[in-house]
């Protein structure tokens, strides 16, 4: 077997107009396709981000809450890639967003930081530039 890549995220998310404004206008993913799936009662929101990776972000009625602290077991975390992070930081909190300080990557020097979506899913912005 040949892995080429990841294809998608999926996230779900406890109120889907709150996350669906905070990916696409926010973080401004662009909508690939928007589904209502009338058996489930739910939304499946397609995303692009960048140019060759989506994120699926679904509504369901009445979802379990998740741990989302970082350092439990699971997923810890989602990372963007950014060119300029404190840009990207001082957009962010011009959006009403908190977000931790920067730091440096101690094995690689680059700068990344934390923030959170709307039910608290860690989400990191890593600075790629020199």
């Amino acid at each position: 077997m040949k892995i080429n890549g990841i294809h998608h995220v999926a996230i779900i998310c406890s109120n889907y107009e709150r996350s669906k404004y905070f990916y696409t206008e926010v973080l401004g993913f662009s909508i690939i396709q928007e589904t209502f799936r009338i058996q489930r009662n739910s939304y499946k929101l397609d995303l692009k981000v960048g140019d060759n990776h989506q994120i699926e972000l679904f509504s369901f009625p009445n979802p379990p809450e998740r741990v989302s602290k970082p350092e439990a077991c699971g997923l810890r975390h989602l990372a963007f890639e950014v060119d300029d992070i404190e840009q990207s930081v001082s957009y962010l909190k011009s959006q009403g967003v908190e977000v931790e300080d920067i730091r440096i990557d101690e094995i690689t020097g680059k700068k990344f930081t934390f923030f959170q979506d709307p039910d608290a899913l860690p989400l990191e912005i890593y600075e790629m530039l020199p």
